[in-house]
């Protein structure tokens, strides 16, 4: 079976390719054939590979596909390496991508350009595989930015509208700024080590750089950088909010299966690096940290239903990056894994909503929808209880140990993780009291969706959400298969901590609760205080972090290049073809029809030939 590794990415490639081919002019089940079939026997070609790869006894399968280059030390291979970190990212990769796929087929199903969503979507999932299977840093880098082309093409995918460009090129550019930091670091690796094989790299940086070396520091930072730009932390996390206008697949596929996940999977990876450098390990941490208090403070008065969720994605990411970062690496990983199925199925769950609410994203235009919407009120319900890492809940169980590790590791960070925990607590419930609760403000419509399609999206939402209330339970499928790749730890922090780590999110609900039911006013009354007013705009402004990058970046580079309008490279190319038409102009008079003249020139030139071979 494991000689089958190579048909998994193949798949939803070839799908891709099939469906490009073809101009549009498949009809619409078989698209969805395509774009579904291929994804879900991908999936179910990944369950069969891990059903017998004994990962937990540290098993490693190389399939070698063809030589891709060879150039003196550069000989990198199309080679696919599976172990159990791979498995992991490949069961997350290809089972939540074939539920979004599932639940995109029906909600995209009358839109015009249904084939090319699903070729782009395909195409997307292909990359990320190939990201999460390749043996070298050159094919890793191949899917690395395949995933960001294919980003810029689904959030841009309603072109007609100019800020959905604009929100494209915005996700494209501010995540080239990592690219590249990630690109110089390849390139110093292989400088150093004269190999870009994954493991063969970190095996001779692990002999030849001692601990804590300045190189094996820089080159961590470099790809610290790349991957801080591709899962949305700060400083580059700016571009991820504005991606919520993509359609509502799009945004459950980056933000729980592809693309945001690529920086965390990469840290992991390449995770001896950052063990010889203990600072940027750290760094991973503090930057994780600060991005989820950061995100969840923005998300407290956000009112797009997207927006909310694309904030709670960037803070759930740091908590990622903060479990790298104090080196509980199993347990980020079963973040990331937890996260997948509880944030695609917060997505889809809104993205129905938002459907039968004639497309209403302001969350102040709903309210008392549970009586109208009981099943999506569960769903809803489901995924913000694991977002709040609620006990008992798979956010609980995967969030958990991350404390646990911090409080042993870097207390401080362990305390804003603990508040980070409390905010993302208090926006949940927010969002659940006042979608779901208090008085109705809008009449939900039925899906207007044909009876043999109708049926995709709920499906997909139950799978989502029996996979997220269950999800808990694979902890320790995951640490098996970890434990021979990433670093154990074993944390036991004292059973106040522990309490504390469970209880203060119920204490955020509760506060929740009064704030946004009980008691209303409270909130009315600090509104006309000037005090609140600012806190309330900094937050829906994401922590200004678009102001600032406009002020100090955008305008800058606007106004220098105004000033430099006629640019003094192209005045040299100017100049060059002002010379070439004089010239052109001046030879042209030599040619004035006369023999004699012809004749002249021909003897003074056999003349002038004659003379230098003479003289030289």
């Amino acid at each position: 079976m494991l000689t089958l590794l190579w048909l998994i990415p193949t798949l939803p490639l070839a799908s891709s390719l099939l469906l490009v081919l073809s101009q549009g002019r498949l009809p619409r089940r078989l698209v969805a054939l395509c774009g579904v079939g291929s994804m879900g026997l991908a999936a179910l070609l990944s369950l069969a590979i891990a059903s017998g790869f004994d990962a937990g006894g540290g098993s490693v399968y190389v399939q070698h596909l063809w030589q891709w280059i060879s150039v003196g030390d550069l000989r990198p291979a199309v080679n696919l390496y599976l172990d159990g970190l791979a498995l992991v990212m490949l069961l997350v990769v290809t089972g939540v991508g074939f539920l979004i796929h599932l639940y995109a087929s029906g909600y995209m199903f009358p839109d015009p350009d249904y084939c090319r969503f699903f070729a782009y979507m395909n195409l997307f999932v292909a990359a990320m595989l190939i990201l999460v299977l390749a043996d070298n840093l050159l094919l890793l880098y191949l899917g690395w930015e395949g995933v960001g082309l294919c980003s810029y093409l689904l959030i841009g995918f309603w072109y007609r509208d100019p800020a959905n460009g604009a929100a494209a090129r915005k996700a494209f550019v501010v995540t080239r700024i990592g690219d590249t930091a990630m690109a110089i670091g390849l390139l110093l690796l292989f400088r150093e080590l004269h190999t870009l094989n994954i493991q063969d790299a970190l095996a001779l940086a692990q002999s030849h750089w001692p601990h804590g070396d300045t190189l094996a520091s820089g080159i961590a930072l470099l790809l610290l950088a790349g991957a801080v730009g591709k899962s949305a932390q700060l400083p580059l996390q700016s571009w991820l909010p504005d991606a919520m206008a993509g359609p509502t697949p799009v945004s459950a596929l980056i933000h729980a299966a592809t693309m945001v996940t690529a920086g965390v999977y990469l840290i992991a990876r390449t995770h001896p690096l950052f063990l010889l450098a203990p600072t940027v390990q750290w760094l991973v941490g503090l930057v994780g940290t600060l991005t989820l208090l950061i995100a969840g403070y923005s998300a407290l008065a956000q009112t797009d239903i997207k927006r909310i969720l694309a904030y709670s994605t960037i803070s759930q990411i740091g908590y990622m990056f903060l479990a790298l970062g104090v080196g509980a690496w199993s347990a980020g990983i079963f973040h990331l894994v937890t996260h997948a199925f509880f944030k695609a199925l917060l997505f889809l769950s809104a993205g129905a909503l938002i459907l039968q609410l004639h497309h209403q994203q302001d969350i102040r235009a709903m309210g008392g929808l549970h009586r109208r919407l009981p099943w999506l009120c569960a769903c809803f319900v489901i995924g913000a209880a694991c977002l709040a890492a609620l006990p008992l809940t798979s956010g609980f169980f995967s969030k958990e140990p991350i404390l646990a590790q911090a409080w042993q590791q870097a207390p401080l960070l362990w305390l804003g993780g603990l508040f980070g925990a409390a905010l993302t607590a208090l926006y949940s419930a927010r969002l659940i009291f006042l979608v779901f609760l208090g008085p109705l403000r809008s009449e939900p419509q039925p899906l207007d969706l044909p009876a043999g399609v109708r049926w995709r999206m709920p499906l997909a939402l139950t799978l989502l959400a029996l996979l997220a209330l269950l999800g808990g339970g694979v902890g320790g499928l995951i640490e098996r298969a970890l434990q021979r790749v990433l670093p154990s730890v074993d944390s036991h922090p004292p059973l106040l901590i522990e309490l504390l780590d469970g209880s203060l999110p119920l204490l955020a609900v509760v506060l929740a609760y009064q704030l946004y039911l009980r008691r209303p006013q409270t909130l009315v009354r600090w509104a006309q205080q000037p005090w609140f007013e600012r806190l309330r705009r900094l937050s829906l402004a994401g922590g200004g972090f678009d102001f600032l990058y406009d002020r100090t970046l955008r305008r800058p580079f606007c106004r220098l290049a105004a000033l430099n309008r006629d640019d003094c490279a192209d005045g040299i190319s100017r100049g060059l073809a002002a010379a070439s038409r004089y010239g052109h102009h001046r030879l042209a008079a030599l040619q004035n029809g006369q023999i004699r003249w012809y004749a002249a020139l021909m003897i003074l030139g056999m003349v002038g030939l004659i003379g230098i071979g003479v003289l030289t």
